[in-house]
């Protein structure tokens, strides 16, 4: 019996992925780095932290450190999510389907909770979550299923009892690992490929939604 929905944050309640790509190129290149936009593309889900890491590892830079690396690239997002307000198709009916079958709501993104916040203010979608959580700290990021298991245990409903929504295959492989119903919302481009299949549900937009969808 599902109880509770946990949602991802990042391309699936606002379309901020264009954001965390041009700010990336736009940091990273300052630096002297080369990374393309296919490059931010193929690491979408995965933790800022851990992407800039691996081209300091890879590429290396002088001057500033990993942290302010972050911080540059975090102020970035922030400031455009501010300015476009950018929320996904469907966010409303969803969280209004979830609450109508009287679930639980939480969010359980990679992102690290200034973001979180200040991104749930912009939307005005503060009031309905329940709990939020972050993977900013923990040891792994998504894939890794901890930012999931955290949210389920906030909310005091088993893994198996909820349903997560996603839109990234990190993200999805966290929910799966995690042991939780999945749906999942995959950006256009990459739609049609063969790995969503693991997905217990898969959707153009979250309009897509509908009550018999949110399992038993």
């Amino acid at each position: 019996m599902i109880q509770a929905a946990i949602f991802d944050m990042d391309g699936l309640l606002v379309d901020s992925e264009p954001f965390w790509q041009d700010a990336q190129l736009a940091v990273l290149n300052d630096l002297g780095l080369h990374v393309t936009r296919q490059d931010t593309i193929d690491t979408t889900g995965i933790r800022i932290d851990q992407i800039v890491k691996h081209y300091y590892k890879t590429q290396g830079w002088e001057g500033p450190s990993c942290d302010e690396v972050c911080d540059m690239i975090l102020d970035k997002v922030i400031e455009l999510v501010g300015i476009h307000k950018p929320m996904m198709p469907g966010v409303m009916h969803a969280l209004e389907l979830c609450k109508a079958a009287n679930l639980r709501i939480a969010l359980a993104s990679s992102s690290p909770l200034k973001l979180i916040n200040a991104t749930l203010k912009a939307l005005d979608l503060e009031a309905w979550f329940e709990q939020c959580h972050s993977a900013e700290h923990l040891k792994y990021g998504k894939p890794h299923p901890e930012v999931y298991l955290n949210a389920a245990e906030s909310l005091g409903v088993p893994p198996q009892n909820c349903i997560a929504f996603e839109d990234s295959f990190a993200g999805l492989l966290a929910a799966k690992s995690a042991q939780m119903r999945t749906v999942i919302v995959p950006e256009h481009s990459v739609a049609d490929q063969a790995r969503w299949v693991i997905s217990d549900v898969k959707l153009q937009s979250l309009n897509e939604l509908r009550p018999s969808m949110l399992g038993e």
